[in-house]
């Protein structure tokens, strides 16, 4: 298993023992009726799930001239970034204070900071060591995600964002709709449609019933890979028990919180701080949080929690880990009202509809990523994107870049069909490091350019010329070797 260096939080949670599945255990079955299903959209390209990959996507085909219609299963964009509260895009730029990750991503970023709700450290602190942005993020309790050491052993800061998940729901959506592409909100897609080993559209459930969508390209950005059992491509889920990947993530955010008065206890009087903190680990809370790093947040504080989980599509396992997971978050508020200088006039503001999954079933692709790959300096002929290595100590400082082929995107044995999420074509290795909310707005851009390239010149996805997928690629933005 590759290893994360010394100096990144990595303590995970080992999966609990699953919980009675008494549903599953019946073993009965029952015969659906055959039926006619009405079709009510074509679209040249259809979107499978409006998280980051899947707006990349549907944002980039429809700006390369195709049409297009993205679907999504709750009634907001954004995926984890917004609904899951993960409101931290990082590994932007790598040690070495190098930008690397631009494109669709770097736009968002931009969109949101031109209206207050995203924060990141100067470009001229990327990289650097400057005492004060240090400690800023140190003392926000944010080392995980800003702070690396260089090859001096020196603190450095790495150029990471976080954005308001409200505004970002708001401007996704203007995104997608001033691309010229179709949105269609609430609905859940349950199948492909097959004619033989392509992919022709996909049938959806919704308040309105069943029904059919046909395209000429779909793109599974739904982050589980939603779509690929029933595709006939070959696929793989193995996980590491206690990996960063075989976690469920559940974020709720405490508001009211006087951080001042906080700090000055935590400060002044050391000792019964940690007493308190003590006290409310003994009492079954978590007394570590993260500071809210939106500058229209005062008071803000964010606490991620991380369960161990090795079955992150399983519904009555979801269901247990909510229920339960809820129930703690509340009981943790309450010990850190009782307990800790500052949260008296405290409440929970928000907490994430939906759960956060990290990884699951992945695609075996036309080219399957591993471990070697993130230990080269060389890319490949077809590259997409350039990963920000920083997660892996001296082999991080060794190989600072890790480049993604188109390849990894096209699952083996079906036509019509890309993947631009986390259920790209990798192991377990690469994905425990690159299938975060940035990885998946590139995978995403270059799904998207590509399907359209795809429809324009009549091709199979497979056979789309790379060359002018890198013009369309950089045309907006994207980094390149």
């Amino acid at each position: 298993m590759a290893k994360y260096g010394s100096e990144v939080v990595s303590n995970y949670s080992m999966p609990g023992e699953a919980g009675k599945k008494a549903g599953s255990a019946m073993g009965k079955t029952v015969a659906e009726a055959s039926r006619e299903v009405p079709v009510i959209r074509e679209a040249d390209v259809i979107v499978v799930g409006g998280g980051p990959g899947g707006v990349a996507a549907a944002v980039s085909a429809a700006r390369g001239g195709a049409s297009v219609l993205l679907i999504e299963r709750y009634g907001h964009l954004g995926g984890m970034a917004t609904g899951g509260l993960v409101n931290i895009i990082p590994n932007l730029g790598n040690i070495y204070g190098e930008h690397l990750i631009g494109g669709f991503c770097q736009e968002v970023i931009d969109r949101l900071a031109a209206r207050g709700a995203a924060s990141y450290p100067q470009k001229q602190h990327w990289g650097k060591g400057d005492k004060a942005e240090v400690d800023k993020y140190l003392s926000a309790n944010m080392m995980h995600f800003y702070i690396r050491k260089n090859k001096d052993g020196e603190y450095i800061v790495l150029y990471t964002a976080v954005i308001d998940p409200e505004v970002g729901k708001d401007e996704l959506n203007a995104m997608v709709l001033e691309s010229g592409a179709e949105l269609l909100l609430h609905t859940w897609v349950t199948e492909p449609i097959m004619e033989g080993g392509a992919v022709k559209g996909v049938i959806t459930e919704s308040k309105s019933g069943r029904q059919a969508i046909l395209g000429k390209v779909i793109i599974d950005c739904s982050g589980d890979g939603d779509l690929l059992p029933k595709t006939g491509t070959q696929i793989d889920d193995y996980m590491v028990p206690g990996s960063r990947i075989a976690q469920f993530g559940w974020v709720y955010w405490i508001c009211g919180v006087d951080l001042d008065r906080y700090y000055d206890f935590m400060r002044s009087e050391p000792e019964k701080h940690k007493a308190a903190a003590e006290e409310i680990t003994k009492e079954g809370g978590l007394p570590r949080f993260s500071r809210g790093l939106l500058d229209n947040q005062d008071g803000v504080v964010w606490i991620h929690r991380l369960l161990g989980s090795l079955h992150q599509t399983d519904i009555e396992e979801m269901t247990q880990i909510d229920v339960a997971t809820r129930k703690q978050s509340v009981r943790n508020w309450e010990l850190l009202k009782k307990h800790m200088p500052g949260f008296e006039k405290s409440f929970i503001m928000l907490s994430s509809p939906q759960l956060g999954t990290s990884g699951g079933r992945r695609i075996i692709g036309e080219y399957y990523m591993t471990e070697k790959d993130m230990n080269t300096d060389v890319p490949f002929e077809d590259t997409i994107a350039i990963f920000a290595d920083n997660d892996r100590g001296d082999f991080s400082l060794k190989y600072p870049r890790t480049y993604i082929p188109y390849r990894s995107l096209v699952p083996r044995g079906v036509e019509g069909l890309l993947v631009a999420c986390r259920a790209f074509s990798s192991d377990f290795e690469f994905q425990e490091f690159f299938n975060l909310i940035p990885h998946c707005m590139c995978f995403g851009q270059a799904a998207g350019s590509a399907a359209a390239i795809a429809v324009k010149d009549g091709v199979a996805v497979r056979d789309v010329d790379y060359s002018k997928l890198r013009v369309e690629l950089l045309k907006y933005g994207a980094i390149l070797p």
